[in-house]
């Protein structure tokens, strides 16, 4: 096994081995980007360590049947696996390769520059885990990092700590509550040489306040990086055009401390000179310089970056960089003119939005029970922990911080309105005062103000209003972010996931019908899915028929009655299960009729994992029992899964259907023989693997002869490659993740534009 890999071994698909951090380092560094020196110790090399120190099934015992929501226990949890790990010792094997990697690491170092002069090498240990590619929000920045570390013995301890930090109560709570089975996220340790920053920030190559593709935002601060992602100064803003790298504007905040580390590798907090406090923290030629990194790293990935740099001795370098996950989510508002009001406060814009409501002021955790649904939480900086009270809020105010802080990340990514960096909202602003804030502006007025809606501000690009031949839909399981799926301008939706609603109903669909209850079991689904019909109104909502393995969701009521299978992901599920228990598929049929009686008529279903024609043909008749013609009265479709449906494509055309819908996760795994939950071979694992690129494209040839309209629903839609290749295919729409809607809106525009000489649609 292979404990060390160099950053120059890596790329971005060695995230199974790297973590999503490691892998993102390794492929800059090959970029050729200013990447302080490192090596990552494998995710293989953890696993090994619980296995072989036998604590994988003591882990697993403490973490079973665990109330999540039991704020106390989940600590208590915590606290014990992690103290399980760092007590353990690590195998000579393992700790020897570790020493003997960061002496090799050192030396280099010392040859290559003098960013370092004393014998051992500071460096930084970070955590890197193999989740942090999901696209949940919520899975990055859960597990630590260590700063300043320095000596082999110490590098070991730290690598251990990191190891521990993947079992935070935080960790444990969203990996729990996301249905993401503990076991299957292991962690990678990277070891990098510490840049000692004299000047560090954070820079988007999207402006994130107004998602102007066109402005590339950096923040400035002097002093280590953590002050700026923590809200503990106010950075200098410097705005950039990314065409020509003018600097349009800078906006200096005053700085009075900042974080830095002194000969021993401690990180003390130093005042900053009088006469700095107020000056620009970086010279322009620096502000250019990283806007053309900037510029560079977003072409290479294809999509806006936000990246972390850092400045020694007037040498720029890049720590990390990963995608804006909130780009499109913020596109220009409308322009509001105010009848009235008087401003009794400013600060940044972190997310817009104009909300009104009354204020309530929380200086610590402890207060945080006293925020009720609607309030304008005002507060110093929040920090994670203060997520589940943010979700409350209306709105957000915070005394310090700049667009890169955890309250202008989280707001982005609920859509709350935000204003950061006000200085004195704590101290101007009265618990219960009701007040307007109008987070576009970075303004905060006296009083609820009525407003008066105006055109739509320009922009330099608005992707969403592109019009394109192939639609672009969304992949949507929450109907509680329905409102805002439909506001993204998405053609529909391609894929509702019925499981997400069935969990968060806590009984397994069995068990309805066992209890003989199928009435509670249609009613749970029809809220969910009427939520999101509505919200779609007119454009069409594709509901996937349950899919449930039989080792998923045990810890649902009646779960425990699932038969145990050696290989779920190609055993008893989909549309071979439900011809099995009818009465489940006759339940989700039922729901779906109700709905489209009461006027719903835009929603289709698709059945999953089909093998043969048989199948379709008995799940019509089930549906024609229900009182709904397939086809004929509603859309009926097939999922395009395993490669039996790819050779038989022709005959399904023939039985009749409206549509088909790639799901490439299974239909990869099927194709190249590979379990996707198998680390040993998930870097194998690859959607636009020739074999699979041939399969979808035979499938959208035949159907475009019966024309039968052809969609994909699985991750690989968010993926710009595979974009490209299916409009050059002629597929008639791709389904993406909310996050990377607008990426493939405008790859599939660019396309277009070649694959049809620029017409336009």
């Amino acid at each position: 096994m292979k404990y060390i890999v160099w950053f120059k071994e890596l790329d971005k698909n060695s995230i199974p081995i790297a973590g999503g951090k490691g892998a993102n380092l390794g492929e800059m560094y090959n970029l050729g980007l200013p990447i302080p020196p490192g090596f990552c110790i494998t995710a293989q090399t953890y696993k090994k360590f619980i296995e072989e120190a036998g604590i994988k099934i003591k882990i697993n015992n403490l973490l079973k049947n665990l109330d999540i929501n039991n704020t106390a226990k989940l600590q208590q949890t915590a606290e014990e696996v992690q103290k399980l790990i760092v007590s353990t010792k690590i195998s000579s094997d393992i700790e020897e390769a570790i020493k003997h990697a960061y002496e090799i690491l050192g030396s280099d170092v010392r040859k290559a520059s003098e960013l370092i002069d004393s014998k051992e090498t500071f460096v930084a240990v970070r955590s890197s885990a193999t989740a942090e590619d999901l696209p949940e929000a919520s899975f990055a920045g859960q597990q630590a990092t260590f700063l300043n570390v320095k000596g082999k013995t110490e590098v070991v301890k730290a690598v251990r700590d990191c190891w521990a930090s993947l079992f935070t109560a935080r960790a444990i709570y969203y990996r729990q509550k996301n249905k993401f089975p503990h076991d299957k996220v292991l962690i990678s340790a990277i070891i990098q040489v510490m840049v000692n920053s004299e000047q560090s920030g954070v820079m988007f190559t999207v402006n994130p306040a107004t998602n102007n593709p066109a402005e590339i935002v950096i923040e400035a601060i002097y002093g280590l990086g953590e002050y700026v992602v923590g809200g503990k100064v106010n950075p200098n803003l410097y705005l950039v055009d990314k065409k020509t790298r003018t600097i349009k504007t800078a906006e200096i905040k005053k700085q009075e401390v900042g974080l830095f580390r002194d000969e021993k590798g401690n990180n003390l907090e130093r005042s900053i000179p009088a006469h700095q406090q107020k000056q620009q923290v970086i010279p322009d030629t620096i502000i250019k310089e990283l806007a053309r990194y900037g510029q560079k790293i977003e072409t290479h990935y294809g999509q806006p970056q936000d990246i972390e740099w850092a400045v020694e001795k007037g040498q720029i370098y890049i720590v990390q960089s990963r995608a804006v996950t909130t780009f499109k989510e913020n596109k220009p508002r409308e322009e509001a003119v105010l009848e009235k009001g008087q401003i009794i406060l400013h600060g940044d814009t972190a997310a817009s939005g104009i909300y009104s409501g009354k204020v309530k002021i929380i200086l610590s955790p402890e207060e945080l029970n006293k925020i009720s649904a609607g309030d304008i939480l005002v507060a110093p900086m929040t920090t994670p922990d203060w997520v589940p009270a943010m979700q409350k809020a209306g709105a957000i105010i915070t005394d310090e911080g700049g667009l890169t802080c955890h309250a202008a990340i989280v707001s982005r990514e609920m859509g709350t309105p935000c204003i950061v960096g006000t200085e004195q909202g704590t101290k101007i602003l009265k618990d219960g005062q009701l007040i307007t804030v109008d987070a576009s502006k970075g303004v905060v007025y006296q009083g609820k103000v009525e407003i008066v809606q105006k055109k739509k501000a320009a922009s330099a690009v608005n992707v969403a209003n592109l019009k394109t031949r192939t639609k672009i839909k969304v992949i949507l399981d929450l109907p509680e972010i329905a409102g805002k799926a439909a506001a993204s301008g998405a053609d529909g939706v391609g894929l509702v996931r019925s499981e997400i609603m069935i969990a968060s109903g806590g009984i397994h669909p069995a068990e309805y019908i066992r209890q003989g209850k199928p009435e509670a079991y249609v009613k749970l689904l029809k809220s969910g899915i009427g939520r999101i019909a509505k919200a779609f109104k007119d454009k069409p909502v594709w509901v996937r028929c349950s899919d449930m393995r039989s080792d998923e969701y045990r810890n649902l009521q009646g779960g425990s009655k699932e038969p145990k299978e050696t290989d779920p992901m190609i055993g008893w599920h989909g549309i071979r299960r439900l011809l099995d228990e009818p009465e489940i598929l006759r339940a989700e049929f039922t729901a779906i009729r109700e709905l489209h009686y009461e006027g719903l008529k835009n929603i289709g279903v698709m059945l999953p994992f089909v093998i043969r024609v048989e199948e379709v043909q008995k799940a019509k008749a089930i549906m024609r029992e229900v009182g709904l013609e397939p086809v004929k009265a509603i859309d009926f479709g097939v999922m395009i899964e395993t490669p039996a449906a790819c050779w038989i494509i022709e005959e399904l055309c023939k039985e009749g259907i409206s549509f088909v819908s790639f799901g490439t996760n299974d239909l990869t795994q099927l194709t190249l023989g590979i379990d996707r939950n198998n680390q040993k071979i998930a870097p194998l694992f690859d959607e636009l693997h020739p074999a699979v690129l041939g399969e979808m494209a035979k499938v959208i040839k035949v159907c475009r002869k019966f024309n039968v309209p052809t969609s994909i629903c699985g991750q690989a839609g968010s993926k710009l490659e595979m974009a490209r290749f299916l409009v050059h295919q002629g597929i008639d729409s791709i389904s993406a993740n909310i996050d990377a809607l607008d990426a493939i809106r405008q790859v599939v525009a660019d396309t277009e534009k070649k694959v049809y000489h620029g017409k336009r649609f």
